[in-house]
């Protein structure tokens, strides 16, 4: 078990190695960002896993802007217009006083869009990081991830797909608070995703606004239970501290896989069921023993619609922010 906590915004650099630093004069940056999802059941707005998914991004000066994409959605994340990174980088920089300085992208895209799997969090951090270097605004890591939650409205993903591991993180006037926990289990993840996106916004209409205090205590202590076994490498912890009654229970209609996947917690493996972020995939918690393959099968056959089934591990590392001189 290892644990790396920051308590204050202004400790949260301590999970990087000084080599990946994001600012500079360098010609290059290059970005690797994970994967996250968040919630895990219980932990709204506060528990988040990195994934081993990422989004890569290598960019450069050039005359104007341009973007290639290769993986998932690459037709999303090569578009000029209505382009979240670009609109991230873009007034971030505005707003900062900073020149735009138009730039060459790459990006390979593992993380699926839309699919409750951290993709936002990954472009906003994205696009924070490119301003910071391409602008020169000096700020340091545990900046960019205010920033970057601030943008989100919540700090969950940003601090898990930031920092790796296990997060649990708030913010507290534009600071982010954050603890870092490595589970020593390995266990994987498998993610069920399907074919309908679902946007966060919409995902959130759905939710009362208000708990009873009965249902607010019974989240609470499955989501410590839930952070003490992923400390402790507990996995038969795991069915019931990833219950929830804050959100899971209204969104079944929206994400109809739901029903379905939750009674497979305990069962050929696996250790726990949730909605990943807000929907519309699930994230089963997999113990490394188990056969993937048999897994796979079982979920295959509780499925109520066509789903892509990921097979992925948990995240150690932070994410990777590294400058680099271009060769000639």
């Amino acid at each position: 078990m290892s644990l790396v906590q920051t308590g204050p915004a202004s400790s949260v650099a301590d999970g990087f190695s000084k080599s990946n630093e994001t600012s500079g004069t360098k010609d290059r940056l290059h970005l690797r960002l994970p994967a996250t999802s968040a919630n895990l059941g219980p932990g709204f707005d506060t528990l988040a896993l990195s994934l081993t998914l990422a989004l890569e991004i290598d960019a450069a000066p050039a005359p104007e802007f341009s973007l290639k994409a290769t993986g998932r959605n690459p037709d999303v994340c090569s578009a000029l217009r209505r382009n979240l990174l670009l609109d991230v980088y873009q007034k971030t920089l505005a707003g900062n006083g900073a020149a735009v300085v138009p730039l060459s992208l790459d990006i390979h895209n593992q993380v699926p869009i839309g699919m409750g799997c951290g993709s936002s969090a990954a472009v906003r951090l994205g696009g924070v990081a490119l301003a910071n270097h391409f602008g020169k605004l000096g700020w340091s890591r545990e900046q960019i991830l205010n920033e970057a939650s601030r943008l989100e409205g919540h700090p969950d993903n940003a601090a898990a797909c930031w920092l790796g591991g296990l997060t649990v993180a708030c913010l507290e006037d534009g600071h982010v608070h954050a603890v870092k926990i490595l589970p020593d289990t390995g266990w994987r993840v498998l993610l069920v995703t399907p074919e309908k996106p679902l946007a966060t916004t919409a995902a959130r209409l759905v939710l009362p606004a208000s708990y009873s205090r009965e249902d607010t205590v019974y989240n609470l202590q499955r989501a410590c239970l839930l952070t003490a076994a992923f400390a402790a490498g507990r996995g038969d912890l795991l069915q019931v501290a990833m219950q929830d009654r804050m959100h899971q229970p209204f969104r079944g209609e929206i994400c109809p896989l739901l029903p379905g996947l939750m009674p497979l917690a305990g069962k050929a493996g696996i250790l726990g069921v949730a909605l990943s972020g807000a929907g519309p995939s699930i994230l089963l918690m997999i113990d490394g023993d188990s056969p993937i393959a048999a897994v796979q099968a079982l979920v295959s056959g509780c499925l109520s619609e066509p789903a892509e089934l990921i097979d992925c591990g948990i995240e150690t590392s932070p994410a990777v922010v590294e400058a680099v001189v271009a060769t000639k």
